[in-house]
């Protein structure tokens, strides 16, 4: 166990010298609004993002592609053994972009002078609070959940503000115009871009609350000693926005409060602040390296305190990117206009890995804006279905920007069209949201009706043994050895689709025979020569082991079709799978998918191998937001965001049935404890372990009993609704 009186784990970050890359920036969100602060006490630099910004590119018109009428000659074509065949599956069109997500504008903050005295920059992931302090300069921040709002305070004498556009990459036909008046409370600053080619922009809004204001045009000059106050919100529309009504909604704000940062703080840490802390990981670090700058604790890969800031971090930078929409490649955050992959939500894999953790994790806001991004796309995917496969129901695309969810991304190395398993893993974490609370949503059992009625017209081919054929069949973003990337029989695909009907089936018991009979027709999975799961069950078809994706483990992880305890063999095949697999360009997604599938199948040193990986691979900027590739390169959330899950994940594992406890525990963590994550079978749980022993409390909210597996082994284990159970486990 860890040494119960040992200080609690840091719940934040810290840096002592300035951010001059905004890639550095600390960072605050509300899963709407997010800010990236940065620059020095002289010039500080906030730069403003919200989730909804994305430049139009043609992408906002594109439909998916009208290949129905060619589907059962495509299928005859790839029955018959030619191999090739989906690649004239296509309707001519270059590969298009989805439309790129893009910063607003950054607030500039001036003032004389150039002290840097004492300076200390800080992250409190408990607050959401970004502050910068020095001799004579403070300045704090945050992004309140409750109002909707950038609250921005800054004590530091004289001080010049403007809104300012000019990011790189910021289009040269951007049409801009600033508008500045005073006000009673001080001042009124505003920024409106219009994108080129259209009548669509966005517009920001800052009221600046301070005596001594006066205008500097295109900013605000205020003068005096007295904090200067910034309420900050952004705007997307058409036509002209309502600038005035915004402004009325900011005073509000601050309207008969003497301390109207102290306030809009309070009703903000009712939703923030409880979130993030209803799951702790405490590792028992050394009190010294605790209090390090993360830059300098990035500096010792193997140190358990990393581990904890990480984990603490990665669900704070969840939380924060996580409201209207789920996070996107770079979370809610970036400093550039030309951000990689458009910055979209691509759900193939990196979407699917930074929300998984969320119903363990104790993160119902992030389950809730995942659904809200489906949700609000069903109409595309019903397009998708209708005009690819001439089917009913839905199919997901494998990449949108959050405003339409219709499949246009896709060239013959990329062939996303033919990719059909995109709902099913979307819609996992809402099903284990569902088994975590003990009550399904009705709005996600829909959506899983029109997934199994998509499978209902789509699944009608068979093979010479009257096994369904998923045909064409896609497995992301890899192809066999000897045929093209369209094929047959992807596991992920025979995967997916049996999850799908078996799951739509349990919440229709009406309909449950039909879609059961079709999930029983597809066929086995299939183990090659080298004794690994094949990535395509369809005989001849030979492996590509040196990929970044993992998709043929679907079935092992995140689904349970493949387990050590249920299904042995298979389990084997797909270690065997896992150990051929190569990390090919060393993306970050690929090594913590790798550690996730590793810590399912109890394989503790494989999984530690491939997050030392991580953790070694200069990944991480000195704000604890990660890149996706080795040394920094290309800001992206993949692994700030997936890494709490994957320590989750060697400590506890559950079903509606089960729970496996410390099933993968790193050497590097031999003594610990997890409190606060929630189980499928809908209890809440603590974990402490040490050396050959653990003690584990139970607080179930519905009566169950479950198979309990541990490093001793395994026993029936009755719960009672109510009832705490608390365990002590030992001696493995």
């Amino acid at each position: 166990m860890s040494d119960a009186s040992a200080p609690a784990p840091v719940h934040g970050t810290w840096e002592p010298a300035p951010a001059e890359r905004w890639e550095d920036a600390f960072l605050s969100g509300n899963g709407r609004h997010g800010i990236l602060v940065f620059g020095d006490p002289n010039d500080e630099r906030v730069i403003v993002t919200q989730h909804t910004l994305v430049r139009p590119n043609g992408g906002e018109h594109a439909r998916p592609p009208r290949l129905a009428d060619q589907l059962d000659a495509l299928q005859d074509r790839l029955l018959d053994g030619d191999l090739t065949a989906a690649e004239s599956f296509t309707d001519g069109r270059p590969l298009q972009w989805v439309q790129p997500f893009h910063p607003a504008f950054q607030i500039r903050i001036g003032r004389p002078g150039d002290s840097r005295s004492g300076y200390r920059r800080t992250a409190d992931f408990t607050t959401g609070e970004v502050t910068a302090v020095c001799a004579d300069f403070r300045s704090r921040a945050f992004v309140s959940r409750a109002d909707d709002v950038i609250v921005h305070e800054i004590a530091a004498g004289d001080l010049g503000i403007r809104l300012d556009h000019r990011l790189p990459g910021a289009p040269a036909g951007l049409r801009v115009g600033h508008g500045a008046l005073l006000t009673p409370e001080g001042a009124l600053l505003s920024l409106r871009a219009r994108y080129p080619g259209g009548d669509r922009a966005y517009t920001g809004v800052t009221l600046v609350v301070a005596g001594g204001a006066e205008l500097q045009p295109p900013g605000v000059r205020v003068t005096g000693a007295r904090p200067v106050l910034l309420l900050t919100r952004v705007l997307r529309h058409t036509g002209e926005a309502d600038v005035v009504a915004e402004a009325g909604l900011l005073r509000n704000m601050v309207s008969g409060t003497e301390r109207p940062y102290e306030e809009l703080l309070a009703r903000h840490l009712e939703s923030h602040r409880t979130a993030y802390r209803r799951v702790g990981l405490d590792l028992g670090a050394d009190p010294a390296e605790r209090a390090l700058p993360g830059s300098e604790l990035l500096r010792r890969p193997g140190s358990p305190a990393l581990l904890e800031r990480l984990f603490a971090a990665g669900r704070y930078h969840l939380l924060s990117s996580s409201g209207l929409l789920p996070p996107r490649l770079t979370g809610l955050w970036t400093g550039d206009w030309d951000t990689a992959w458009s910055g979209a939500f691509t759900t193939n894999a990196n979407l699917n890995l930074q929300t998984a953790s969320a119903p363990a994790a104790a993160l119902p806001e992030v389950t809730d804006a995942l659904a809200e991004l489906i949700h609000r796309q069903l109409d595309d995917w019903r397009q998708n279905a209708r005009a690819i496969f001439g089917a009913r129901g839905v199919v997901a695309p494998t990449h949108t920007d959050g405003e339409s969810g219709r499949t246009y991304h896709f060239d013959r190395a990329y062939p996303h069209q033919l990719w059909t398993a995109g709902a099913d893993w979307l819609l996992k974490p809402l099903v284990d949201h569902d088994e975590t609370r003990g009550e399904r949503d009705p709005r996600t059992g829909a959506v899983l009706a029109e997934v199994a009625a998509f499978y209902e017209d789509f699944l009608t081919r068979t093979d010479a043994h009257g096994r369904l054929v998923v045909v064409p069949s896609y497995s992301p973003e890899n192809r066999p050895a000897n045929a093209s990337w369209g094929a047959l029989n992807a596991a992920m695909d025979l995967s997916a689709a049996r999850h799908a009907l078996l799951t739509a089936a349990r919440y229709h018991p009406e309909r449950a025979a039909k879609w059961r009979e079709l999930a029983e027709g597809l066929p086995p999975h299939r183990v090659n020569s080298d004794g690994a799961l094949a990535e395509w069950a369809w005989p001849g078809l030979d492996d590509t082991y040196d990929h970044r994706h993992l998709s043929h483990l679907y079935g092992v992880w995140p689904l349970d079709e493949i387990n050590p305890y249920d299904t042995p063999g298979l389990a084997a095949a797909a270690h065997r799978a896992l150990a051929l697999r190569g990390a090919e360009n060393h993306s970050a997604h690929g090594h913590l998918h790798h550690a996730l599938i590793a810590a399912r199948l109890r394989d503790a040193g494989r999984a530690e191998d491939a997050l030392r990986e991580v953790l070694g691979g200069d990944f991480f900027h000195a704000s604890l937001m990660s890149a996706h590739y080795p040394d920094r390169d290309v800001y992206n959330a993949d692994a700030a965001h997936t890494l709490p899950g994957v320590l989750i994940e060697m400590l506890v594992q559950s079903t509606p049935g089960r729970l496996v406890l410390l099933p993968a525990v790193p050497d590097s963590c031999p003594a610990g404890e997890l409190r606060g994550v929630r189980t499928r079978f809908g209890a809440e749980l603590d974990l402490g372990w040490a050396p050959g022993r653990a003690t584990v409390t139970l607080r179930p909210s519905r009566t169950a009993r479950i198979d309990l597996r541990t490093p001793s082994g395994a026993q029936p284990l009755d719960l009672v609704a109510g009832e705490d159970r608390v365990l002590t486990l030992g001696t493995w």
